[in-house]
């Protein structure tokens, strides 16, 4: 460019880009797709109680670390906070599951975590890691694991995650001051979000209060037109992506050259500017980072447009949330990029890249909150910088509908208190606003790739069922001494998890629920081969000898028995193995007549899988049924009641 070879300038720069975002997309397309898009949603979801195939393999960790690397790198309007989120999740699971034995990465001390509740709260702190070391925010990170990560929380679950982040806290800043020296590029200078804003003295009135709520407005309108279109172009990407990884890679090449020709070409629609006589660091910039970027401009001069487009990131952030810059940008040049980056920041998301909606969304926000500040600068005599940070604050509500942990998150990256009652304002006030129109992206995303997500909330229309309404299927249920044959034909013929055993005479004078048994401890039980000839009921002692505790331990993904694995004989299926020693004897059961919306409050609560419906009267068999989370959906209940419509329901306790 120096030498005003433009055209090759652009070749040399699309071409670097296309090829990191190329490797990027082969990656994840080939080895972990599961690893595409921010796995915030993923996250959730299993937090929520949904194991998703492959979604904290060590393979999605891996690509996860590296197509976010590459996807930044590559120049894509998108963030590094979401996929650290996910990869401090990965991590987490590959420690409570032991390590992989696939990788030979495994530690016999790490089996204490083997059971579900402790590697979901691992996996938590693992989560709210992830955004400690995203925006140097170990509190702001504690707050988003308990907002948005978590279903279920306890009180030891708070000081583990503020251990976490504060461990999170210690070590980032011990790296920060090693790069200090400019040993590491960029990391410790410009490539970990800082900004700095307690210089600034904010005083504020009664009109910078009117400016905050038109901001907050603003924000909440943008943030359920970017949720809604963006809604609709990930379905269009499924269709695409649905067509094999060469799709993939090819749709993501496509929105890499588009990337490339408006950052590139996009800047040259902006005029030079002087270079302000005042300027504290200097003007053209020479390195990589800084407020005044060269690009065509003669010396002396800068590219206020270029001087957004052609840093990193948080550079960008940075020179837009600066104080004392008023007249640094010009309006024009504000417009272009608030569009451009809204139209980039919804095209890419959804491409087969690791890929954060943070940083898109806090650069979208602190560009129209910058052009609002500059509007209103004859009745608001609060900063452009602040008006950017207030307006990265309403667009983050608008669209992630957080508020408590993304307030923190924001006071702890600007360093400055006094911002605290206005950034709260304008958090409340658009997710109101954005609330009326359609769900946050994350629960927006967790519905379209089909969790089955339980909200916190029973759905109005649950009220008008009982749990009985809803059980369906044929109950397979076993005898406390149940023949073999009969457990091995219930396994292959279904895909339940967790079967009732009901004692039955001889062994009892009427029959009795005895409790609940899983397929993962039957499968053991099973494969150990330790059966008996006759229907007899044993003191229970064999598994204790024969077992130990780990031996029904939750396995690794995708680790555990499976019922094709095993073999039988005709002689060894006619045999028979007791059951109550492996058998839960103390489930979960509510009465048939129990509301359902009741039954779906209790289920998520206390974080269940199953939950066994019991007769209201003594004179039939002791079990109805059971509830899994299947039996909550909408889906399934329409598909019980045609007439009972569940969206009317909604949308009537909408309107109320």
């Amino acid at each position: 460019m120096l030498k005003e070879r433009y055209f090759k300038a652009f070749f040399v720069y699309g071409g670097c880009n296309l090829v990191l975002a190329a490797s990027a997309a082969a990656i994840c397309a080939y080895v972990a797709p599961a690893a595409a898009g921010s796995g915030i949603p993923e996250v959730k979801a299993y937090l929520n109680g949904v194991d998703a195939y492959s979604i904290l393999a060590p393979s999605t960790l891996f690509v996860k670390i590296f197509g976010s690397i590459l996807g930044v790198s590559a120049g894509f309007v998108l963030g590094k906070e979401g996929p650290m989120v996910h990869t401090g999740a990965c991590i987490a699971n590959l420690l409570g599951q032991g390590g992989s034995r696939k990788y030979h990465l495994t530690c016999n001390w790490l089996r204490y975590f083997k059971n579900d509740r402790d590697r979901r709260d691992l996996i938590t702190c693992g989560s709210a890691a992830g955004v400690a070391a995203a925006f140097r925010a170990p509190v702001g990170g504690v707050l988003f694991a308990l907002e948005e990560a978590a279903s279920w929380w306890r009180s030891a679950l708070l000081w583990r995650t503020f251990f976490t982040t504060a461990v999170v806290a210690v070590v980032l800043r011990g790296l920060i001051e090693f790069c200090r020296s400019g040993k590491c590029g960029l990391f410790g200078q410009g490539g970990l979000i800082m900004f700095d804003l307690s210089s600034t003295i904010a005083t504020y009135s009664t009109p910078d209060l009117i400016a905050i709520i038109v901001l907050g407005i603003i924000g909440g309108i943008f943030g359920g037109l970017f949720n809604f279109l963006l809604d609709k172009i990930l379905r269009v990407y499924s269709i695409i992506n649905e067509r094999g990884a060469p799709f993939k890679i090819l749709l993501t090449i496509t929105i890499s050259i588009v990337t490339s020709m408006c950052s590139y070409g996009l800047p040259w629609l902006a005029a030079c500017t002087p270079c302000p006589a005042d300027a504290v660091e200097q003007c053209p910039t020479i390195s990589r980072s800084g407020n005044y970027k060269n690009f065509q401009c003669p010396q002396g001069y800068y590219n206020d447009l270029a001087s957004l487009f052609f840093n990193t990131n948080d550079d960008a952030i940075r020179n837009l949330f600066s104080n004392g810059t008023a007249n640094e940008f010009r309006m024009s040049s504000l417009f272009i990029f608030f569009t451009a980056i809204y139209c980039l920041g919804l095209v890419t998301y959804g491409v087969a890249v690791p890929s954060g909606l943070f940083i898109p969304v806090i650069l979208a926000g602190a560009t129209y909150g910058r052009i609002v500040g500059t509007l209103l600068g004859s009745i608001s005599d609060l900063d452009p910088g602040l008006f950017a940070l207030l307006g990265a604050a309403s667009f983050l509500g608008g669209t992630m509908r957080m508020t408590v942990s993304v307030c923190v998150i924001l006071l702890e990256l600007t360093n400055d208190l006094p911002m605290l009652p206005l950034v709260m304002l304008v958090l409340l006030i658009s997710k109101t606003i954005a609330d009326n129109f359609n769900k946050g992206v994350y629960d927006q995303i967790v519905v379209m790739k089909g969790f089955p997500y339980m909200e916190a909330h029973a759905e109005p229309y649950m009220r008008h069922l009982v749990a009985g309404d809803v059980v369906s299927g044929p109950l397979i249920t076993f005898s406390g001494v149940e023949k073999v044959g009969n457990i091995v034909h219930a396994l292959r013929i279904t895909g339940h998890n967790g079967f009732p055993v009901v004692d039955e005479p001889p062994i009892t004078e009427t029959p009795e629920l005895v409790g609940l048994v899983t397929r993962s401890h039957l499968l053991v039980l099973l494969n150990s081969k330790n059966f008996m000839k006759g229907q007899v009921k044993t003191s229970g002692s064999f598994v204790l000898r024969r077992f130990g505790a780990f031996d029904f331990a939750k396995p690794g993904s995708g680790k555990g028995l499976k019922i094709e694995d095993l073999d039988f004989t005709d002689e060894e299926m006619d045999m028979y193995v007791d059951l109550h020693p492996i058998t839960n004897t103390s489930p979960y059961t509510v009465v048939e007549t129990m509301s359902l919306a009741k039954a779906a409050i209790l289920f998520r609560e206390l974080g269940l899988r199953h939950l066994l419906v019991v007769p209201k009267t003594p004179d039939r068999p002791p079990i109805v049924g059971i509830l899994t989370r299947h039996d909550f959906m909408p889906e399934h209940i329409h598909s019980l009641f045609p007439n009972l419509n569940p969206h009317k329901y909604h949308s009537a306790s909408m309107a109320g």
